[in-house]
């Protein structure tokens, strides 16, 4: 057998394995509540302080698409902390899943975008007779979301690490008060790897026809409280019809035309009489798609072309998450929100008209 055969088989058996490592990361944060609402000045007293313990994972090949993102990390972090108003706002307990996308990597350092989203828990709600003045939440059961740059240091198995976040907490109007806490934080955290594990490598199913337009509908629905406290709680209905391309195995894009029945907006205004047809918003937004196989994340922003009570103002921003159940059928989760103010939750399903390609 000649050398350069030798070399390829060695090679070739090398493909079908990586090495993949999972280990914790501690971490203290410190920051402060945005108020982002002149309702909320009153709230910002103190600095906010947190710890955060993370399990993580680098994916180092075990499925193809890692190696599209220069081996990104993936986790779960556990939240404890405050968040600037002990006597008021309470103390949170988070939970939430992450990813964590290089944007530089040399040698043993690398800079990453964060992105997580979960649940939070507070011990200081709202409440008429005992809180009175908490006006940003209005449940203990919060949605939570994480956006962080965050730099990594490593040497051996373990790394030290700096970080910049915003971390958010609201209940979608679910129930208000319900301005949402907003908070920005510095920190610093230590991790620790275990050895390496070889694993096999996984084939990839594909979900995507890269650089084909691609036509799906999606409905929606969510329940919305509104002011004053107490208050009747409203459904919302949605669907949309939208188009999407993926240009590359980790980046995509669609437009979509969203139809929206908030029955909130009979309320407003309650002297003047309204139809169905009078509260029905209609709105064109765009979104970057961010796959993780059959994971997306999904950043969009949008304007409202039809709004006649124009209410909350004619932009709205979406973040949330889609997940493809098979090849022609997607759940999705997120948040609707107007600038800093949330809007509702989003919980819908999608039919993708066009069968993929494998």
């Amino acid at each position: 057998m000649k050398k350069s055969d030798l070399l390829f088989y060695i090679c070739l058996l090398l493909s079908k394995f990586s090495f993949a490592q999972s280990g914790f990361e501690v971490r203290e944060k410190i920051g402060f509540l945005a108020a982002h609402h002149a309702g909320m000045a009153h709230l910002a007293q103190n600095l906010a302080c947190a710890t955060e313990l993370s399990y993580v994972k680098k994916l180092s090949g075990e499925q193809i698409w890692h190696s599209y993102y220069r081996e990104p990390v993936v986790g779960g972090t556990l939240f404890l902390g405050s968040v600037g108003n002990n006597d008021i706002l309470g103390r949170f307990i988070g939970l939430y899943g992450f990813a964590e996308m290089p944007l530089v990597k040399h040698k043993n350092y690398r800079m990453d975008w964060k992105f997580g989203t979960g649940i939070g828990y507070t011990n200081r709600p709202y409440d008429p007779i005992l809180n009175p003045k908490n006006v940003a939440i209005g449940s203990r059961v919060n949605a939570m979301m994480c956006f962080a740059l965050k730099q990594t240091f490593a040497f051996k198995q373990s790394a030290i690490t700096l970080a910049m976040d915003m971390t958010h907490f609201s209940n979608g109007a679910f129930k208000v008060p319900n301005l949402g806490i907003n908070l920005p934080y510095v920190s610093v955290g230590f991790q620790h790897f275990l050895p390496e594990k070889t694993l096999k490598v996984q084939p990839m199913e594909v979900f995507y026809n890269y650089n084909h337009w691609q036509p799906s509908v999606n409905g929606m629905l969510s329940f919305k409280e509104t002011m004053p406290i107490g208050g009747k709680k409203y459904p919302v209905y949605a669907g949309s019809f939208s188009i999407r391309n993926y240009f590359t195995p980790k980046a995509g894009f669609e437009v979509n035309l969203d139809v929206i029945s908030k029955q909130a907006l009979l309320n407003y205004e309650p002297m003047v009489a309204k139809s169905q047809l009078d509260i029905l918003q209609v709105g064109i937004s765009a979104s970057y798609l961010l796959p993780l196989d059959r994971f997306n994340f999904v950043y969009g922003l949008g304007v409202y072309v039809r709004d006649r009570y124009r209410a909350e103002g004619p932009l709205y921003i979406r973040l949330g998450c889609r997940y493809y159940l098979s090849h022609q059928i997607s759940a999705f989760f997120g948040l609707k929100t107007h600038y800093a103010k949330a809007d509702y939750l989003e919980f819908g399903l999608t039919y993708h008209f066009k069968k993929r390609e494998k």
